[in-house]
């Protein structure tokens, strides 16, 4: 079993930058596919970005270009750049661990606005 802690969220204006973190407690974190979704008002938790154990990322269409997943598996540690945030990029973000089961963070609430 896993625990995951993100931070890094905030108020952020359009075309501005945040990083979230996701600490992971546990052994074998090597092992897991890890991912962050995010969820906004009324709509469904939808897939930003993931990386494979191996390091291969994937990114939904619409942060392509802007959004970098990255994984520290020294310090059991999963990252989101987020950059040219917009307003849709507003949501609560969520960090995912998979490995058979499904774990997921508290969430970490990014606000895009002026």
């Amino acid at each position: 079993q896993v625990q995951l802690v993100e931070s890094g969220g905030g108020l952020v204006q359009p075309g501005g930058s945040l990083r979230l973190s996701c600490a992971a407690s546990g052994t074998m974190f090597r092992i897991y596919a890890m991912g962050w979704y995010r969820q906004a008002p009324g709509k469904q938790r939808e897939l930003v970005a993931a990386i494979s154990p191996g390091g291969s990322r994937n990114y939904a269409d619409s942060v392509k270009g802007r959004f970098i997943i990255t994984k520290d598996n020294a310090k059991n540690m999963v990252y989101l750049q987020m950059n040219s945030l917009k307003p849709k990029d507003t949501a609560d973000y969520y960090c995912n661990a998979t490995y058979g089961a499904g774990y997921w963070g508290q969430g970490t609430l990014v606000t895009v606005s002026t």
